[in-house]
């Protein structure tokens, strides 16, 4: 036998399997009731109109369809993408979008692009793990974005509306801190809009790119890279994601892209294209209510059945809910415990920390299930919990139970 390890490249000790990835697995188990994955309930994907388009597109443009395409993307899909990014205070154009596959390309391409071994990734704490995923092959060091004090950094990683994992926006007062802080440190930022176009109601926070293009008066002396993406609003398995940036930046992820995967696939966006032409803001609106309403039912079974010393957030949009458990409980030890007696199954908290992880927090993701299954499965994870703080099972003090925004 051939010593493979031996054979694989020293940045291959930094790249580990993702626990939300092997957690889906367990969505073919029928009697699991899952919190874990962040994955779009299959009731909202535009299923007859895809299929429309899908025809419509085969039987007029099928040879354009089904061939190469530009590494940048189809002209037409990046006009429609800048137009919207445009009216949502980022003015732009054809040439500051590149399309990707997914965001998680796109944060790939981006650590390729700007980190070299030993470069210094600010990320909140804790963060997405498929940045830190991405990222990791590229050997970054981490620090935490909210200590002030740290310096010295390449890239800061932010998810600023309705961050995965916790569900927390940023303010604008902690915008215009960030920006002022990249400005002083010479700092790149990356903002992951993932969630951005799904708030529950209201009017959100200008994003990133749009506030710094504001100060600076154009996106070509901005300094965010803004990424977007259509798998949490159309469907996961287009894979169409987005960056919105200077024109230098996109200029290289190009290169890089076609060192990669030449250009995603011309079927989907011509897909993605024609479905958003028309009615994407009707359907953006029922998504937002049907979440909405999922999020509610987390809040009131959280409310109704988690013990005292347990706190979570209470996010205005977005998938995820962050909960806090009490100092000496692991969330990694509570979810195998969780799967083998109440069939419940989430994500513990700790792989989201790029550093000092804190095992006793986890997310729920309230994007699946029903509002029924919610209280069932936040029922059973609550009597674990509760058992584990007992004083026959742990000597960990009750506090009062509360929220935290």
């Amino acid at each position: 036998m051939i010593p493979w390890n031996d054979r694989f490249s020293d940045r291959m000790a930094h790249v580990r399997a993702s626990e939300i990835r092997e957690l889906l697995k367990l969505l073919d188990q029928p009697d699991i009731l899952s919190f874990a994955g962040g994955i779009p309930d299959p009731a909202l994907f535009p299923i007859e109109a895809i299929q429309a388009v899908c025809a419509e597109v085969l039987a007029g443009a099928g040879a354009q369809a089904l061939q190469y395409s530009v590494s940048e993307g189809l002209p037409s899909l990046r006009r429609w993408i800048a137009a919207r990014m445009s009216a949502d205070g980022a003015p732009c154009d054809e040439g500051n979008i590149i399309i990707t596959a997914g965001s998680q390309q796109a944060l790939d391409l981006i650590g390729k692009l700007f980190l070299s071994e030993g470069d210094l990734v600010l990320a909140m704490r804790p963060t997405y793990m498929g940045a830190l995923g991405a990222f990791n092959a590229y050997e970054p060091r981490y620090g935490d974005l909210a200590d002030d004090g740290q310096t010295g950094g390449r890239l800061a990683y932010v998810v600023p509306d309705f961050a995965n994992p916790t569900g927390r926006t940023l303010s604008r007062a902690e915008r215009e801190g960030l920006l002022d802080r990249a400005a002083a440190q010479d700092l790149v930022i990356v903002e992951d809009a993932a969630y951005r176009d799904l708030r529950f109601e209201g009017t959100g926070e200008p994003s990133l790119l749009a506030l710094d293009i504001a100060r600076t008066g154009s996106i070509e002396a901005a300094r965010t890279l803004h990424c977007g993406t259509f798998s949490k609003t159309l469907s996961p398995a287009l894979r169409i994601g987005w960056v919105c940036a200077p024109r230098p930046v996109i200029d290289k992820l190009v290169l890089l892209k076609q060192g990669c995967d030449l250009h995603v696939s011309t079927l989907n966006q011509m897909i993605v294209e024609r479905v958003i032409a028309e009615g994407f803001d009707a359907h953006l609106e029922r998504l937002r209510g049907h979440y909405r309403a999922r999020a509610a039912a987390m809040q009131a079974a959280l409310t109704r059945h988690m013990p005292p010393g347990v706190t979570w957030t209470e996010p205005q949009g977005g998938m995820f809910v962050w909960l806090q458990l009490p100092v000496g409980l692991d969330g990694a030890e509570l979810l195998a415990a969780s799967l083998a007696q109440e069939r419940v199954a989430f994500v513990p908290g700790a792989p989201f920390f790029a550093v000092e992880p804190q095992a006793n927090t986890l997310r729920l993701s309230y994007s699946l299930p029903a509002p029924e299954v919610i209280d069932e499965g936040v029922r059973r994870l609550a009597r674990m919990i509760a058992a584990r703080m007992a004083p026959n099972g742990s000597n960990i003090s009750r506090a009062a139970t509360g929220r935290s925004v």
